[in-house]
């Protein structure tokens, strides 16, 4: 299962979310969503975890838990949009 987690720490590390994790099942991959250009931290980031049951209880234990000096939001992922907001813009519709 995909999870969100959100309002992260900009200190916090990919490895630090491993961490945090970790207790509640085998965590295939973490990735913390950057900025293209500066590298920072956008605040958000995703947790893959093979086993939905496992999953289920990191999202019950971690959700508004605090990680580095903030409550974070932790729930499943929702799947990517294909609309970006780039497409044309209709007038008069």
């Amino acid at each position: 299962m995909n999870i969100y987690v959100g309002n992260l720490s900009y200190q916090i590390t990919e490895d630090d979310l491993q961490k945090a994790f970790a207790p509640y099942g085998q965590v295939e991959s973490v990735k913390i969503i950057k900025d293209n250009y500066s590298g920072r931290s956008k605040g958000f980031g995703f947790v893959e975890m093979p086993v939905n049951d496992e999953a289920e209880a990191a999202i019950a234990a971690l959700n508004g838990k605090d990680l580095k000096g903030r409550a974070v939001t932790v729930n499943k992922a929702r799947p990517r949009t294909e609309s970006r907001g780039m497409g044309p813009r209709r007038r008069g519709e």
